[in-house]
Parts: C-alpha cells; structure tokens; sequence
C-alpha cells in the first residue's frame, strides 16, 4: 500500500491520496475481502467459495444451504463456512445475507484480530457507522437484524456487545461492496474491503473498482498527479445531480460538493429536446415527452418482471415512437428505453433492431459518460456482439474494438470480460477480413459459426435500472 496514503479530506473526514503519479489502466492497489458472501436470492447458483456461476453445484451436506463447484471450492471455503455451517444447522436456517455476512466477519476478526493483513490501512472500529443518520423505517429493519443476528450467533463462539454488532451492521450497510461473478455481469454477492471504504466519493472520479480474480482493485482512469485525492463514484453518472444527490444523501449519508454536482454539469444534455434544422421543441412538449416516457417505464418494467418480452417491446416501440420526434438522443430516459429495447430484441433474436438501439445507446453514453467508464465500456460490448449477431460486421468490430479499449483501462487485461473481449475482437477482425474479400464466403462461414457457438452476452433481460449497478451494495 506505498502507492497511497490517508489524509485529511476537505469536508469529507479521512481519504485516500497517490504516492506516486498514475496513468489511465494503472492498478492503484488490490485488495481482498474482510469477508464475503453470496445473496439470498442466489445462493443455490452461484458458488459460496470462488462466487463463479454454474448450472450445477455441489450443496454443503451439513447444512444444506451452501453450494460449490466442487470439492476444491468446498475445500477452499471451509475456513469461512465451517462455524457457519454449525450455525445454521442449529438455527435451523440461513439468515438473510447481511447477517450472514456480520457473522463471518466477527469470526473471522474473533481468530485473527482486528489487523487481518500487513496491507491493512485502517480497522473496522475505525469506519463510520452512520447508525445516527438512519430514517425511522430503516432502524427499524436495522433492529430487526440485530435481534435475529442474536437468536444466529452460537452461544459457543465469542459474545459482542450490542454496540460491536450494531457497529459492524451499520458500517456494511452503507460501506458493503457488490461482488460480481467471475465474467463481472452481474452483482451476485456483497462483501467488506477495508482499504476500499476510505476512497471517497466523486460524480467525475478519477478511479474506478473492479473484481478480479478474487479480489478487488482500484484502477485509474486517467492521469493522477502525486498527491491527489483518490476517488470513485457511488452512484450511476446517468441521472440528474439532483437525483444523485438524493440518492447519496439517503443511502451514504452525505452530500456531494463535485464541480459536476455544483454546477449541475451535462444535467441540460440529460433532458435536452431535440434539435432538427434548428428547430427545438418548446419546453413543454420535451416535458410531456418525459414525463410520459418516466410513467412508461414502469410498465415496461412490470412487463419484463412477469416475462412479456414482446409487451415490453411493444411498450417500448410505442414510447421511441412518441419521444424520440421530441427528446435528444442523450435524455436518459430515452437512453433507458433504447437499452432495454435492444436487450429484450437480442434475446428474442430480433438482432438488427437490437443492433440498432444498442448503438443509439453507445451514441447517447459518449456524450455523457466519462471516456473510459466501464458502464460505456460495456454498453459498446453489448452493442459490438448485437451487431455481429446482426450479420452487421464492420460496425460490430469497431464497437468490439471501442469496448476493449476502453475495458483495458477500467478492467484490465487479466479480467475474464477483457479476454472474452480479445477473443472477439481477433475473431471479428478476421471475418471482417473475409467480409471485406468475398461477401458470400463471409455470409456462408458466419451462418456455420452461428450453428456452432455463437458469441453471447446476455441472459434473460434484466431491469430497466439494472444495467449500471452502484458501486456499494446496499440491501433495500
């Protein structure tokens, strides 16, 4: 941990500074959990050890809630699962996943101590809480957890105190980082990275987080000078400074004073009307347009919940219809609708129309998004494989190519996702080789590939809000 250093953060309490001078892809540190745990909702699909997805796992015979891959994983998480496993067959079930995750920490600071690691920079008593700060409704399910925690923990381990539990609760609930599955999809976990909870908080960060292989680093962006702060964001860039404000104060707790946040930068871009022969619609209308595409969404989402795919794209289509005369191509509900239209379309193999809101999506993202964020990295992935899957083999490659560098810096090139990325990228280089000497050679060799493995992307659609995850995870 040379690379950095705590100080005194202005109207921010402790953060984290560079040591050195940093360039874009740089990994700033890696770190490994205090301790981690897979979510309640998927605990019998993803493996408790390495947290890799698999179709068929391995559950623990003790308890018969934990699952591996096999008895290697099983070997390997046993440390963590062993009083778990006891736990749970005395309690009689598995409590929800943020208890589960108290209790692992405990255990584990019980046997090793408060310092876990040399590379440690602070300790757990050490973080904020924010138990003070808490609305009514949230103590109260707060309380709840602490006295089913109480009834879980085995009166054969070591006791806390009210206090230390509750310490332990509060400092995960605003401080507790998604983990995503071994390819970054998806969030399937929630986990404690000490190092990490003193980073603080930028709408523009400088840095970004990502899982690797176990573990999570902090990667820069861009330049970092000597001894400036470093930072991440919290929340998803794509909504307005004063949603992300909202949206800051009531689940982390304080508020952002970001120059993008002051000055409400690109808030006009993300409602903007659009512009056609320099005529703009009236303030009015971009306001009808989306106040009807925002009440829209909701239905949409209530459609991919019970499964209606082709509800939802007729939602869609009738909403693109209606807004897209009136709103500019980067007004964020828009942008939603388009992300959601070319997701549910690819699934349904309705590829050129997804191909071709996916990369209206890219469109939108560039202008607003940070040139090397990972949520425009991958919306420039989907939009690449969208493409190819379309037959559309020029303007997939560019966006398979846009996707990768952009994932060099934000993910690295020992990532899962960038490998798959590379591989893409080598693969459709070549076809668009071939496409560019014998279109019908091309056309023949991509419908005998199709039969054989095509590339993927996605499962089944998921929610509109789904696609960009905040950085910590916090249960709602």
């Amino acid at each position: 941990m040379e690379n950095v250093a705590i100080f005194d953060s202005p109207g921010k309490g402790r953060g984290l500074k560079a040591n050195k001078e940093f360039w874009a892809g740089d990994v700033i540190f890696a770190e490994a959990s205090l301790s981690a745990v897979v979510f309640d909702s998927l605990a019998e699909r993803i493996c408790h050890s390495c947290f890799r997805r698999q179709d068929k796992l391995q559950r623990c015979g003790q308890c018969k809630f934990a699952h591996y891959c096999d008895r290697t994983c099983q070997r390997a998480g046993w440390a963590e699962h062993k009083q778990e496993c006891s736990a749970i067959k005395t309690f009689g079930k598995a409590p929800n996943e943020n208890i589960r995750l108290v209790a692992r920490i405990l255990w584990r600071l019980d046997k090793e101590g408060g310092v876990v690691s040399d590379m440690q920079l602070t300790t757990l008593e050490e973080l904020e809480d924010h138990i003070c700060d808490m609305q009514e409704d949230e103590m109260k399910e707060f309380k709840v957890d602490i006295h089913n925690f109480l009834d879980y923990w085995p009166r054969n381990s070591k006791q806390h105190t009210i206090d230390v539990i509750s310490h332990i609760f509060g400092v995960i609930n605003c401080n507790g980082f998604s983990v995503s599955d071994q390819r970054g999809l998806q969030a399937v976990g929630v986990g404690l990275f000490l190092n990490l909870c003193l980073v603080n908080h930028n709408c523009w960060p400088n840095c970004t987080v990502i899982l690797n292989h176990g573990k999570i680093e902090l990667r820069a962006l861009g330049k970092i000078e000597e001894g400036e702060e470093l930072t991440v964001s919290y929340v998803d860039y794509l909504n307005l400074s004063e949603e992300r404000q909202r949206h800051l104060k009531t689940q982390y707790f304080f508020e952002c004073t970001c120059e993008h946040c002051k000055n409400k930068t690109k808030d006009d871009l993300k409602m903007a009307g659009r512009e056609k022969d320099g005529v703009k619609p009236t303030e009015e209308q971009v306001k009808e347009a989306s106040d009807y595409c925002y009440q829209m969404m909701d239905k949409i989402e209530k459609a991919r919940l019970n499964g209606d795919y082709h509800e939802v794209v007729k939602l869609c289509r009738g909403c693109i219809e209606k807004a897209e005369p009136v709103l500019a191509d980067t007004h964020i509900y828009l942008l939603r609708i388009y992300s959601t239209m070319s997701e549910v379309q690819s699934y349904l193999q309705y590829f050129e129309e997804a191909a071709d809101y996916a990369r209206k999506m890219v469109e939108g993202y560039v202008k607003l998004y940070h040139p090397n964020n990972a949520a425009l990295g991958m919306a420039a992935m989907r939009a690449g494989v969208t493409h190819w899957q379309a037959g559309l083999i020029e303007v997939g490659h560019g966006m398979i190519c846009k996707a990768y560098a952009i994932l060099m810096v934000t993910h690295g090139p020992t990532h899962p996702i960038t490998k798959d990325l590379d591989a893409m990228r080598v693969q459709t280089e070549m076809e668009l080789r071939m496409f560019k000497e014998n279109e019908y050679v091309y056309h023949s060799m991509r419908e005998a590939a199709l039969k054989n493995k095509p590339m993927t992307m996605m499962h089944e659609p998921k929610s509109v809000e789904e696609g960009i995850k905040d950085l910590f995870h916090r249960r709602k």
